[in-house]
Formats: C-alpha cells, sequence, structure tokens
C-alpha cells in the first residue's frame, strides 16, 4: 500500500468526522442510530446536548475551522460558540456532494456511494455531475442509504430540512436527505427564520439547514478577498439570529462541508497542456484538486505510471486499490468501488489540476477545495444551547 505523503491526511470515520455529526445529533434525541459497525455517538453529543429536546444543525458550505479561527474579529458570533468535541474532518473527497451525502447518511463516502463531484457511471460511458443531477440515475438506486433524517423520523422526531428552493427534489437532496421535509429557502434571513419556525413547531425536532453563499464566494471571489470577509460577516449575523430565537430547550450546532484555500496561478497544472497524461485515458472527472482518471481496458497500470511521473510531487498518485485500502473513502462497498477511478490523483500544498480547454469556468476560480490537507479537511462543530440548557 502507498502510504498517504505527510501533508494529507486520512479522515478517521466513526470518531471525528462530519459522518458522526446527525448520528450523535439523533442519538441525543432518544433516536436509536443504525450505521454499521459506526458507533452512533462517538462525539459525546448525548452529553453535549443533554436536555434538549429540539436540535438544528446548520451546516455552512466552505465554513474551515482555520478561516473561522483567521477571522474571528469578522465572526465573533462564531467565535465564541463552545466546541464539544474539536474540530471535526471532511469526508475524502473533500467536496459539496460528498460531505452533504455523509452528514444525511452517517456513512462514510464508500458506504453511501457519492464519491466526487463528478464520477463515472460504471458500465455506461458517461459522468454524472451530483450538483446538477435529478433522477438519472435513480437517487433510490444510486444511493439508497438509510439517512439519519429518515431513522428519526421513524422514531418520532419530526426531521425537516431547510434549504435552498433550488435544490428542491434534486437527486443529491433526495440521496443525503431522504426522508426529511424540505423547506425551500430564498437567502439568509430566511434559512433563519424557516429554522426557527421548523423548531418552534413541535415539541421535539430535528432541524438541518445548509447555506451555499459561503463557499460560491471563496470559489468566485477567492478567500482572501474582500467579498468572501463580507459574506463571513453575514453568514455570522445569520447564526445570530438564529442563536437569539432559539427555544429553550433546543440547541444549534454549526458545522460546515470542508476548508478552502486560494490557488495561486504558478500552482495551477494544465492537463490540457500535457496530452500524454490523455493516453490510455477513457474518461477524466472529479474535479481540480481531486481527480479520478479511468482508464481504457488494459491500460490502468500504463497510466498510473505515466500520472505519477508527470505530477510527481504535486499530487498523492494511486490506483482505485491503493486509494481503497489506504481507508480514505472509508470501507468501500463492492458495488460502489468502480465510481472511484482506475487513478486517483489528490492534490498536495496549493496544487490544482485543471482543464481549462476542458473544463473552462471550474479552472478560473480562485479557491478550492477535494484534497485531504489540514485546511481543507478542518471543519468546526460549534454548539449554542437554549436558555434552559445553560
Amino acid at each position: 500500500m502507498t502510504p498517504l505523503p505527510p501533508d494529507l491526511a486520512r479522515p478517521d470515520y466513526g470518531t471525528a468526522t462530519l459522518a458522526d455529526v446527525l448520528p450523535g445529533v439523533a442519538a441525543a434525541l432518544g433516536v436509536p442510530v443504525r450505521r454499521g459497525d459506526l458507533p452512533a455517538d462517538p462525539l459525546g453529543l448525548t452529553a453535549a446536548l443533554a436536555g434538549a429536546r429540539r436540535v438544528a444543525v446548520l451546516l455552512v458550505d466552505g465554513l474551515g475551522a482555520d478561516l473561522i479561527r483567521r477571522h474571528a474579529d469578522l465572526a465573533p458570533v462564531l467565535a465564541a460558540l463552545a466546541t464539544p468535541a474539536g474540530d471535526l474532518t471532511a469526508p475524502c473527497p473533500s467536496t459539496t456532494p460528498v460531505s452533504l451525502t455523509t452528514l444525511g447518511t452517517g456513512l462514510p463516502p464508500g458506504g453511501h456511494g457519492v464519491l466526487g463531484f463528478v464520477t463515472d457511471v460504471p458500465g455506461e460511458d458517461r459522468a454524472l455531475d451530483h450538483t446538477k443531477w435529478r433522477d438519472d440515475p435513480d437517487p433510490d438506486t444510486w444511493a439508497p442509504q438509510l439517512t439519519v433524517f429518515a431513522q428519526a423520523a421513524a422514531a418520532g422526531v419530526p426531521a425537516t430540512v431547510v434549504a435552498p428552493y433550488a435544490y428542491t427534489g434534486s437527486g443529491l437532496s433526495r440521496a443525503a436527505y431522504r426522508g426529511a421535509t424540505y423547506t425551500g429557502t430564498v437567502g439568509a434571513g430566511d434559512l433563519a427564520a424557516l429554522v426557527l419556525r421548523a423548531l418552534h413547531a413541535t415539541p421535539r425536532a430535528l432541524v438541518y439547514g445548509y447555506f451555499p453563499d459561503l463557499d460560491l464566494t471563496g470559489h468566485v471571489r477567492g478567500v482572501d478577498s474582500g467579498s468572501w470577509r463580507a459574506q463571513l460577516q453575514l453568514v455570522d449575523r445569520m447564526v445570530e439570529q438564529v442563536v437569539a430565537g432559539l427555544p429553550g430547550d433546543a440547541a444549534l450546532l454549526v458545522t460546515a462541508d470542508h476548508g478552502m484555500l486560494d490557488v495561486p496561478a504558478g500552482t495551477r497544472f494544465d492537463l490540457d497542456a500535457a496530452p500524454e497524461l490523455d493516453d490510455g485515458v477513457r474518461l477524466l472527472a472529479g474535479e481540480p484538486r481531486a481527480r479520478y482518471v479511468h482508464a481504457v481496458p488494459g491500460a490502468a497500470a500504463d497510466v498510473l505510471d505515466r500520472w505519477r511521473a508527470v505530477l510527481g510531487e504535486r499530487a498523492w498518485v494511486v490506483s482505485r486499490d491503493e486509494a481503497v485500502a489506504s481507508g480514505v473513502f472509508g470501507a468501500v462497498d463492492p458495488g460502489v468501488a468502480a465510481r472511484i477511478g482506475d487513478v486517483v490523483a489528490l492534490a498536495r500544498g496549493t496544487w490544482a489540476l485543471t482543464t481549462p480547454e476542458r473544463e473552462p469556468g471550474p479552472s478560473r476560480l480562485a479557491a478550492y477545495h477535494g484534497s485531504l490537507t489540514a485546511t481543507e479537511l478542518a471543519i468546526p462543530l460549534l454548539v449554542a444551547p437554549g436558555g434552559s440548557l445553560g
């Protein structure tokens, strides 16, 4: 097995990752949680949320733990919240579709099958962009696992998802939030109000809110931009509004799906300018910091050698079997393994593996995520209790 380089880390599923948040919340609400061999509450949320009968989990896309610490002066509400379990880690790849499904199912990516931003659809010679996914493939067969929301609802705890209207009924929403009532939002203020409405509606509740705009701002403007800092201040104000309106027996948890980092021009490797890397390649999937390379039959070993030689220290380049054996995806169901490339290339440092000709939009972004550096993996878990919880 090829070991991970020292600047990349393996998420420790079942100990302190995004996958462990909702199972712990549900357990704290008295829900008997099933998640295979993983413990129900490794984060100790049953104790941290003692007495809570209603819990909201707010996931702010792109709100890495390192970014909160770096800009604590701009986000005083977030910076002042308690941290019941310290930093958590995002899953692999550290990208939104993977993370949202990991959160919703309480399972590592290898267990739920949403294994990348863009992945191969085995046997069909086409790729699936999970952010544009509707009903092909059928979400109930592509990612059929029981969600924590469904388990909560079955145990008598109403489960509500509050997220943008645009994602209502999407394949990703069905895979990640199956079993919850989906309530569409039109902005930050609407999200805060609707999270609070759901919390106040029933004596017991599991409410989840998703806010995407910080991530979008980071991608387009960079996380070292005035635009990103202004957006962070709006996030802090939104959290303040939710905290102020919590029922006495409720609690708010704030987390994220990944961190992100700016990628300067000098660390962008143009795959389109290296045509030798296309030799023997059937499909290039993934994204600039987490690439999946699918080879034509019989060419996988040559493709692996070529990508390793050309990329060198810019990325951790391994075979599918090596990546699976490393544990970065958690235990991988054999039925979904082929969605991972024959070759996996996870960027190191601030490198991005861009394709300006084939993917002009994504290749022009200012900031990225997807790999396993500390900045991309570290995500917060912050808690604010209602008045009667202390």
